[in-house]
Order: structure tokens, then sequence, then C-alpha cells
């Protein structure tokens, strides 16, 4: 089972995924960002060199097969992907191509308010000692709000198991996720 962990940056996605992954011990975690930075590095300077690597068709398709790779080798134990993924079409490709290799999915959307997300954001350091590069990644982060708000209002409220975290703590995130799971 792959539990597609979505939501705005900065809703707390990482810290869910490492806390279900320790209330589930023979679960796996992926990074699908890793496969984005992959690409990255071996596209290089190449004049098709996207800007985000979410919009090369080969990110799309190496995640659904990663992600029903790692669902065959756990013989279907949990593999939680923590990604934003806001773009329907996107959404689709990757669920359909985990669909048609037998792979269940569970999707669950964290969402908090607009406000909470900032200042989740604004109190955020990627880089510890590094206030100039932190800056740059929560600078991009709050221009993805807008983003966010949108694909929740048009489709992603709809396609996915909500978790509103905004008054909630790391653990509660959790015990609400295994519910929705039925693993609790």
């Amino acid at each position: 089972m792959i539990i597609w962990l979505n939501g705005p940056f900065g809703v707390g996605k990482s810290t869910t995924a490492q806390r279900l992954h320790q209330q589930l011990p023979t679960s796996l975690i992926t990074d699908p960002e890793e496969v984005g930075f992959l690409l990255r590095k071996s596209i290089g300077d190449h004049p098709s060199r996207q800007k985000d690597f979410q919009d090369y068709p080969a990110w799309r398709t190496l995640v659904a097969s990663v992600c029903a790779e790692l669902d065959h080798y756990t013989q279907g134990e949990p593999v939680i992907a923590p990604m934003t993924l806001l773009r329907q079409r996107y959404a689709e490709e990757i669920f359909d191509a985990l669909a048609k290799a037998d792979v269940e999915l569970r999707h669950l959307l964290l969402h908090a308010d607009s406000d909470t997300i900032r200042t989740r954001i604004d109190g955020s350091m990627e880089f510890p000692g590094d206030e100039e590069r932190s800056e740059k990644v929560r600078a991009f982060r709050r221009r993805k709000i807008v983003d966010y708000e949108q694909a929740y209002a048009s489709w992603l409220s709809e396609r996915a198991d909500v978790i509103d975290t905004t008054a909630l703590s790391p653990d509660e995130v959790v015990a609400q996720a295994l519910t929705v799971l039925h693993l609790s």
C-alpha cells in the first residue's frame, strides 16, 4: 500500500511521514523529490531542462515505478510517500500507473488554513546556520500557497482523505491518519 501524503509546503508531510513510520515499523518512506533531484542532475544544462522537475513526464513515470517496486518489495506493507502534488493531471498519471500495477493507494491530504501555513513556513529553518539559503526556500514555499489553494478548491479536497492539521499537534495528525487508514 502506498500512503501518499499530499498538502502544501510547510503543512507537516515530512514530520507526519516520520511519525507514521515509527507507528508502522514494517513501513518504508520514499521521497519522490529524490527522483526529481536525480533527473535534474542527469539533465544538467540540457536545453530541454525544466524549472519544476514534476513537469518531466519521466519524473511521473519513475515515481510511479519506484512506488510500485517498493510496494512489491514490502509485499504490500505501507510505503509512505510525502510529496506535494498539485496538478491534477500529474496526480492522475502517477495514481493511474499505480492502479495498473495493482498497487493500493491511499491519498491523504494534510490541510491547514493559509495563515497557519504562512506562520509555519516563516518559522522554519531548512538550513540551520544559513539564513539566506533558508529564506530562499521559505520564499518559494510562500509563493506556492496560492497554487495549493487553487488545487484544494478545484479538485484536491475531493480526491483525497483530508486531515485538517490547523489546530492539531503532529501526534494528533498521525492518530487521525492511522484512523483514516484503518491502521490504528
